[in-house]
C-alpha cells in the first residue's frame, strides 16, 4: 500500500462536495508531496466535475496502472441514479449515496489500498431522509465497522486546538448520565493513540471538568471529585502526561497541551467553531480509523457554480497525511 493514499469521498453529490473534491485532488496531484488522493463516488458525478474543474488532467480508475502523477484517480461507486444527479437540489438519494461512498472508502482501507479517509460535506437531513440513522460520523462509522458506538470519538481540530468529546450528539441530561470513569478512560486512550499516529510520541492532555470550575471543591457538585479525579490520578501513575479536571474556560487559556478532552458537545464545539469556523476539521478516531470530514455543510445554494473553496478539504488531507503537514496547518 502507498503510505499516504487518502480516500476522498465526494459527500452529498448534489452539494459542493464533488466540486471541492475534484479541485482538491487536482491540487494534490500537482503538489507531488508523497500524498496520493483517490476520489470515491459515482462515475458519472466525478466525470461531470472533472471535465469542468480537473484542468484537463486525465481521469483514471484507481484499479488501473497510473502512468502520470498528474492523473486524477477515482474509485467508482454505483450509488446515485443518473436522474437524481441535480446539483443544488438535496434529496434522499443523495443522502444514501453519501453513506455508500464512505462505506466504499472503508473497504479500500480494509483492503490496504488507502491509509485514511477524508469526507466532503454531507447533509444530515438527506441521510436521515434515506432511512439511515445519522447524527454524525462517529456513530455511523462505528456501525459500519461493527463496533460499539462508544469506541469511536470525535476530535475537532482548528485554531491551534484539538478537542476530543467523551459524549456528542445527545440530550445533555442523558450525556451526563453516561459519563463514567470507563468512558472517559476509553476516550483518553483513544486520543493518545490518534495523536501518536499523527506523530506526537508523548502527548500531553488537558481534561475539562464536568461542572463549572470542576465543581469548585464540592460547591457545584461532587461529580468531578467522584468520577474524574481518581481516574486521572491513576493514569498519571502510569506515566500518562495529563492534567485536570479543570474548568473548560480556564483550561482553554492554558498552553502546552496537545489535545483537550471535553465531556460533552458544546464544551468542545463552541471554542473550535467560534475561532476556526468552516476551517475546522472533524476527525473520527478509534476502531483503527483515520477519518476526517470538513467543518462546513453542503452549500446547495452554490453547488455546481464553480465558486466553492477546496481549502478546508486540503487542510483535512494535510491533517491525515502526516504530522509535519498537521503542525503547519495548525500554525497557519
Amino acid at each position: 500500500m502507498t503510505p499516504n493514499v487518502v480516500a476522498l469521498t465526494i459527500g452529498d453529490p448534489n452539494g459542493i462536495g464533488p466540486e471541492i473534491a475534484v479541485k482538491a485532488a487536482a491540487l494534490c496531484a500537482d503538489a507531488n508531496d508523497g500524498t496520493s488522493v483517490v476520489l470515491v463516488g459515482d462515475d458519472h458525478v466525478i466525470r461531470h466535475y472533472a471535465a469542468v474543474f480537473g484542468g484537463g488532467r486525465p481521469l483514471l480508475a484507481f484499479e488501473e496502472q497510473n502512468p502520470d502523477r498528474h492523473t486524477l484517480r477515482y474509485h467508482a461507486v454505483d450509488a446515485l441514479p443518473h436522474d437524481a444527479f441535480q446539483p443544488g437540489k438535496g434529496c434522499a438519494d443523495g443522502g444514501r449515496a453519501t453513506v455508500a461512498y464512505v462505506e466504499a472508502a472503508l473497504g479500500l482501507m480494509a483492503q490496504g489500498q488507502a491509509r485514511s479517509i477524508v469526507a466532503c460535506p454531507h447533509s444530515e437531513t438527506n441521510v436521515n431522509a434515506a432511512g439511515i440513522k445519522f447524527s454524525g460520523y462517529p456513530s455511523l462509522l462505528a456501525r459500519l465497522k461493527k463496533v460499539p458506538e462508544d469506541e469511536v470519538f470525535l476530535m475537532l481540530v482548528g485554531a491551534g486546538m484539538r478537542i476530543v468529546h467523551v459524549t456528542l450528539h445527545e440530550r445533555l441530561h442523558g450525556a451526563l448520565d453516561r459519563i463514567t470513569p470507563t468512558l472517559i478512560e476509553r476516550t483518553i486512550r483513544t486520543t493518545i493513540e490518534a495523536l501518536r499516529n499523527l506523530g506526537i510520541d508523548r502527548p500531553k492532555l488537558g481534561v475539562f471538568g464536568i461542572n463549572p470550575h470542576a465543581g469548585e471543591g464540592g460547591l457545584f457538585g461532587d461529580d468531578d471529585d467522584r468520577i474524574v479525579r481518581p481516574l486521572l490520578e491513576r493514569l498519571k501513575a502510569e506515566g500518562i502526561d495529563i492534567e485536570g479536571p479543570v474548568g473548560a474556560d480556564l483550561m482553554l487559556g492554558l498552553g502546552g497541551f496537545d489535545a483537550f478532552v471535553a465531556m460533552y458537545h458544546d464544551q468542545g464545539h463552541i471554542p473550535v467553531k467560534l475561532l476556526a469556523g468552516r476551517n475546522s476539521a472533524a476527525m473520527s478516531i478509534g476502531a483503527g480509523l483515520m477519518f476526517s470530514s470538513v467543518g462546513h455543510g453542503s452549500a446547495f445554494d452554490i453547488a455546481g457554480k464553480g465558486v466553492a473553496d477546496p481549502g478546508p478539504v486540503l487542510r483535512c488531507i494535510r491533517l491525515l497525511a502526516g504530522a509535519s503537514e498537521f503542525k503547519e496547518s495548525v500554525a497557519s
